[in-house]
């Protein structure tokens, strides 16, 4: 590198050795030429009329220095061929020319010929593109545009630090100073994106001009999602119900507030230019009924952004509708939000891009907050303009999901109503499809919520466009790969299914032929019994509280009060009790999870906290007194004779001596306790584990979402600190519910012999730690083959020798039998993919011979780029069907 310094092989060459014939010095390298020959300053001049913005190197004072081709006398004639002078031309002599290798001051010469085209078109037919269209002093060359196009979709590099890139090329020392050509940039950027995005959609071929383009025309559709007269078979709309989900169209709501945009400048001052064409909704219509319905009542999401600050914001983020199969945003379904998921902004952006749903029958719908969002939705639609109404929706099968990831977060009715698993013909779907584009989007968001809205607007148009044709391009690896994955999965799942059904029908085939018939009704009609529901009532603490609440009003009502203290009861005594014990519990974890370094502040709260649960306990104990007078000689006895004073004891160390304490420690046949305070703690203990075991399995389910959820798109040491203090929270939760449990069994375990129940382990197992695990998740050492689900998966009440019990447990196993189509589905995708190209490639051979009337040299360019694009379609369509025949056999 350091000989390239020099004159290299060239440091004896005394003259210039070019094709002229000259024999002046050579002292001129060119560093865009191949080679490192040296030439004369005629030489370079000629040998780059066809290369004017290459740069020189000019050999003087035993070093290279930089020059310019204009300071060697080159002139640059446009409108003439190359070398060929215009006996009229007109000068300009500071012309700037923006290129990849940099900024280039040149002299140029428009053609003043009779016949001479506009400084405009002179430009562009050598493919310089203007500035502006009066009087162009500056330019950029086609191919730095196709360059920074390129690169911001890869790299996110925003224009300003393009614009500094070219200027380090030309002068990287600091002591030149290059002419600001920054503003110049962004707008030759900005309309080379719209234009380039006309170009690609046709509009350039149609007789009509751009004036006639539709809303959503511009944008790249997906050729795996159903469309109507493009890549469905004939007569699909008579498809018979059982193949008529093959035709359903996937779509998914989903916000991101990190497209956050400033409250700078203003539509009137920077209007967008695609006006509704691409992803963006038509901005002035959308605004204009946000402002009409600014009252409307809405539902914020639980979402941060609706915490943060908005002030200083014209959009605190972005809604879109996607594609949740294959990811591609939808025409006219995108829209900023003013302050968070308001109803009346992702309700417009829903219809707005249903308009170009077609006629599609089957619409599987999915949202965070499906269940609510979904409730009173065509009632709302009444309410925006008659445009955007989707009609006919009567006559669609709709359907509401929530996505996976965010199920777990619902409750229990949510978690079977909107679950993918769960619903006939979802496939492997998961609803999660827009949170993996974010990935793509959120590097341009610290630029774009500088723009202009109307430069926002068309830069994340074009963004979208983009991340759209790639996914269309990798159809033929993404689709293949799913395939491959599918089939092994689909036949594992069979056979599991089968081996499943026969060990249940061989016990129990007239619940089995049931519960088909059930599955059937529902999957037919939504309407029907829920055959995942569980139906059996649920055994919980607030509701055997009110049980006993209520057997005792009814003891008052026939005279009968057996109280011994005029507020509290026997049944408010032991639940009192067993919420001090919990309260007890949680004080202990506390104190233990502080470390070994607390500050002054978590000491306080937590020694605040031991003084009210001091004081609640001593009230308490008073009361117990009364109906439990043995306590009195338990606590003397159990009091250390080292402790004189009871404030030495901790608040969460404090013996309560419930019955079932006094049952399970207390040997002493006097020290008994009062049959009804034992069986009210009974029925409360039992209501505890079956909450406790509740709550368990919604934080094993929740964790084993956040550890997939964190694997599969968490990086960077911040986000995985995040996330990991979010799984030690829902781990602590797992460990509270699993000792919850625990003392319930024990409790149970002490009060049995007092009351004879001799079958309440069948009930509740002992919970080892080895039975804390996920529901697909075997014990240690057991392979995905052999492996056992834990038992507090199963039904609650999994004693079969008990009427409750059985029932039970006959819901939890039409549950698990219910529970066992992508294969198809992506065979239907595949065959959709192949019809949508070929029909595109048969579009673009219409639109080759639109345009009339005009220049022979025109018609040309217009049909070969019709007949170009009509050949990229045909390439994928034989290359994709390459590829999956061999994954799919024949296709």
């Amino acid at each position: 590198m350091l000989r390239l310094e020099g004159r290299g092989d060239f440091i004896s060459q005394a003259t210039c050795r070019g094709t002229y014939g000259c024999s002046l010095p050579a002292e001129f390298h060119c560093e865009d030429c191949f080679g490192t020959e040296l030439y004369c300053q005629s030489c370079t001049v000629e040998r780059h009329h066809e290369h004017p913005l290459h740069r020189i190197k000019h050999w003087k004072d035993a070093f290279f220095h930089d020059v310019t081709l204009k300071s060697l006398r080159l002139r640059i004639q446009l409108g003439h061929p190359t070398q060929e002078r215009c006996y009229n031309p007109a000068a300009c002599q500071d012309f700037v020319v923006l290129h990849v290798n940099g900024i280039h001051e040149v002299s140029l010469d428009f053609c003043g010929c009779e016949t001479a085209q506009s400084p405009t078109t002179q430009l562009l037919r050598i493919r310089w593109f203007p500035a502006t269209v009066l009087e162009p002093k500056t330019a950029a060359t086609f191919k730095l545009l196709r360059h920074f196009h390129i690169l911001s979709f890869e790299s996110k590099v925003s224009t300003f630090e393009y614009w500094q890139t070219l200027t380090r090329l030309t002068h990287n020392r600091g002591v030149v100073i290059v002419k600001d050509r920054y503003d110049a940039l962004l707008r030759m950027i900005r309309e080379w994106r719209n234009i380039t995005l006309l170009k690609r959609f046709g509009r350039g071929h149609d007789p009509a001009g751009t004036g006639a383009t539709e809303q959503g025309s511009c944008a790249v559709l997906c050729p795996a999602c159903p469309q109507p007269g493009k890549n469905l078979p004939e007569n699909w709309e008579s498809a018979p119900s059982e193949t008529r989900w093959l035709y359903a169209l996937f779509l998914a709501i989903d916000t991101n507030f990190r497209l956050a945009h400033k409250n700078v400048s203003s539509d009137q001052m920077d209007p967008g230019l695609n006006r509704g064409w691409v992803y963006f909704v038509e901005e002035q219509q959308y605004k204009t009924f946000l402002t009409d319905k600014s009252t409307c009542a809405s539902h914020n999401a639980v979402n941060l952004a609706e915490t943060k600050n908005s002030r200083g914001l014209a959009a605190t983020g972005a809604g879109t509708i996607d594609c949740s199969r294959h990811n591609f945003k939808w025409p006219c379904g995108v829209g900023d939000l003013q302050k968070g998921e308001k109803y009346v902004n992702m309700d417009y952006l829903f219809f707005s891009t249903m308009q170009h749903t077609g006629d599609v029958a089957v619409l599987n719908i999915s949202y965070d907050i499906a269940c609510q969002w979904s409730t009173n939705l065509w009632q709302r639609m009444h309410r925006y303009p008659s445009m955007i109404h989707l009609r006919h929706h009567d006559n669609k099968t709709i359907t509401f999901l929530v996505p996976k990831f965010h199920l777990p977060a619902h409750i229990e009715i949510c978690q079977i109503t909107y679950s993918h698993n769960l619903l006939k013909s979802m496939g492997r779907t998961d609803g999660e499809a827009p949170k993996r584009g974010w990935a793509n989007i959120n590097p341009v968001a610290t630029s774009t919520r500088e723009m202009g809205p109307g430069s926002r607007r068309d830069t994340l148009d074009d963004h979208f466009g983009d991340f759209n044709w790639k996914k269309v391009t990798n159809m033929g690896v993404s689709l293949s790969r799913k395939l491959k994955a599918a089939v092994p999965e689909r036949d594992q799942h069979v056979r599991d299914f089968e081996d499943f059904n026969n060990a249940l029908e061989h016990e129990r085939p007239e619940q089995v032929a049931e519960w088909r018939l059930a599955v059937e009704r529902w999957e037919s009609d939504s309407s029907q019994e829920n055959p995942f529901a569980l139906t059996g009532k649920s055994l919980m603490q607030a509701a055997v509280q009110l049980s006993l609440s209520q057997q005792e009003a009814d003891n008052l009502e026939h005279g009968m009060d057996d109280s011994l203290h005029e507020e509290v009861s026997r049944s408010v005594l032991i639940s009192s009790g067993m919420e001090i014990e919990d309260q007890q519990c949680r004080l202990a974890r506390d104190i233990e999870l502080l470390g070994g370094h607390p500050t002054d502040l978590q000491c306080t709260k937590l020694q605040e906290r031991g003084n009210i649960l001091r004081r609640k306990i001593e009230q308490w104990s008073k009361v117990q007194l009364l109906y439990m007078p043995v306590v009195a000689r338990l606590r003397t006895s159990d009091m250390p004779t080292s402790r004189t004073h009871s404030t030495e004891e901790k608040a969460h160390e404090i013996e309560l001596w419930l019955p079932s304490k006094i049952y399970g420690d207390a040997t002493d046949p006097v020290h008994q306790c009062d049959a009804t305070l034992s069986q009210y703690e009974w029925e409360l203990r039992r209501a505890q584990a079956y909450d406790a075991l509740d709550d368990l399995r919604r934080h094993l389910r929740l964790r084993a979402h956040l550890y997939k959820f964190k694997d599969t798109h968490i990086r960077g040491q911040r986000a995985n600190t995040r996330a990991s203090a979010i799984i030690d929270k829902v781990e602590s939760n797992v460990s509270v519910a699993a000792a919850r449990y625990r003392r319930a069994w024990s409790a149970l375990k002490h009060l049995s012999p007092a009351l004879s129940c001799t079958t309440w382990k069948e009930e509740f197992p002992k919970l080892e730690n080895d039975d804390i695990r996920r529901m697909s998740q075997g014990k240690q050492g057991q392979s995905s083959g052999n492996r056992t689900l834990s038992w507090i998966w199963k039904a609650r009440g999994i004693a079969s020798d008990t009427p409750e019990g059985e029932t039970v447990l006959n819901e939890s196993l039409r549950i698990e039998w219910c529970k066992l189509e992508e294969v198809q589905l992506l065979q239907e995708e595949m065959r959709r993919v192949a019809a949508y190209l070929l029909w595109h490639a048969t579009w673009w051979d219409v639109q080759a011979d639109r345009r009339t009337g005009l220049a022979l040299a025109e018609v040309e360019g217009i049909r070969g780029y019709a007949k170009r694009q009509a050949a990229v379609r045909r390439d994928l369509h034989d290359t994709f069907l390459s590829k999956w025949g061999a994954v799919n056999g024949t296709f």
